[in-house]
């Protein structure tokens, strides 16, 4: 049973409470091109300082070696974070250093501090068990408890994840705990039909939510760089399309496994073959047993699937009563390519039930392409920590703040 912010005992007034989010945000020339996790990282953050309590915020942000590097400042989320919440946000611009003490030390009650990135310190993520409890100790000097509420980082045995949270008392923050309650409706007496959608670039990345969720599931509809890999497993040509061919018995075996149970494993009938990919390369739609015979021969890629095969997966969507979907259809950032990516999303808006888009690529799609977020049950800010929750591992972040 988690430990949640609902269930904190003490008075918040004046407590230094450290909440580790997960602001990791794309950033395209020092401008950040997606605020979602800001936002939901919003609510606890703004419950905490309206409790009075003395916030300090702490983040990563990409994947500095260890050691300060510009382009990965969260200097850019502090001016973001200060224009959401409404209200001044200090940016101190180290982790354990002078500003950082200074700015924690100087806090007001209801003021919020934002310390820079935390992987600019090598203990952060250090394989290194004393490394990371060394670091853990100069951030808990700041603290007086701790709120987890990065849950995009739970399944990361990090220090401001794990050893912090042994340090001081911790609890669940709002949005680790809403993502947990989501995520065991998916697990635990789903409403039926259950469909799972999966796309993304690797076959891979997934086969360990498609063992776990398989015999909980009515249908798997896959989309996609991975289908390659699924529908080269069928003995199709795939031409120059991502392939990953050490896992075609492994696909093979799913698809027996899949039969065994019953699950109806959905698949595109068409696909959007290109010259190359680029956002204006020459393309054709053709059926899924003539994609090497397109003009572009053997070089010839797919990047998205074709609109008959939107039609099926949106209809297959919109009739299922719980769905999960992770990982775009196509390449979403290519307005050529992204019709099957959107197909599905307006499909997810119109469902009867519980919808969630899990995280990551699926997240930044539905933002991309102009949906109202609020039309989705829920959508993720964890992709990776999603599907390790979906695979049935054990999640450090999440088992150091269970009772």
């Amino acid at each position: 049973m988690l430990r949640s912010l609902s269930a904190a005992s003490e008075d918040l007034s004046g407590k230094r409470v450290i909440v580790r989010c997960d602001l990791n945000v794309p950033l395209k020339d020092g401008e950040i091109t997606d605020d979602g996790r800001i936002r939901a990282s919003l609510p606890t953050i703004k419950r905490l300082s309206d409790a009075g309590a003395k916030v300090i915020v702490v983040s990563h942000l990409g994947r500095p070696e260890g050691a300060p590097d510009e382009k990965y400042s969260l200097a850019p989320v502090a001016t973001r974070l200060e224009q959401l919440l409404g209200q001044p946000v200090v940016f101190a611009a180290d982790t354990v250093g002078a500003q950082a003490k200074a700015a924690t030390k100087l806090l007001d009650n209801g003021g919020v501090v934002l310390l820079e990135n935390l992987r600019f310190n090598p203990g952060e993520a250090s394989k290194d068990d004393a490394e990371r409890q060394a670091f853990a100790e100069q951030l808990a000097a700041y603290g007086d408890l701790l709120v987890s509420n990065g849950f995009g980082v739970v399944h990361r045995k990090q220090a401001s994840v794990y050893e912090l949270a042994k340090l001081l008392p911790s609890y669940a923050g709002d949005l680790v705990e809403l993502e947990v309650s989501v995520l065991e409706r998916l697990t635990d007496n789903a409403e039926r039909p259950y469909t799972v959608v999966l796309g993304g670039a690797k076959v891979s990345d997934k086969l360990g939510v498609i063992e776990h969720l398989l015999p909980r599931v009515d249908k798997i509809v896959i989309g996609g760089g991975m289908v390659f890999t699924v529908l080269a497993a069928q003995g199709h040509d795939v031409a120059g399309s991502l392939l990953e061919t050490d896992q075609l018995e492994v696909v093979r075996n799913f698809f027996a496994q899949a039969a065994e149970l019953g699950v109806e494993i959905v698949l595109p009938t068409d696909i959007v073959v290109a010259s190359g990919f680029s956002a204006d390369a020459d393309h054709e739609t053709v059926s899924v047993d003539q994609i090497a015979n397109t003009r572009f021969g053997a070089s010839g890629m797919g990047l998205d699937i074709g609109p008959e095969s939107g039609s099926r997966f949106a209809e297959v969507v919109s009739s299922s009563k719980t769905v999960f979907w992770n990982g775009p259809m196509g390449v979403f950032e290519f307005a050529n390519f992204a019709s099957g990516t959107r197909a599905v999303a307006q499909a997810l808006t119109e469902v009867q039930g519980l919808a969630v888009v899990g995280g990551g690529d699926s997240a930044a799609a539905v933002r991309a392409l102009g949906f109202d977020e609020a039309s989705f049950g829920h959508i993720s800010t964890g992709g990776g920590a999603s599907l390790e929750y979906l695979e049935g591992k054990s999640l450090p972040g999440l088992e150091v703040l269970n009772d």
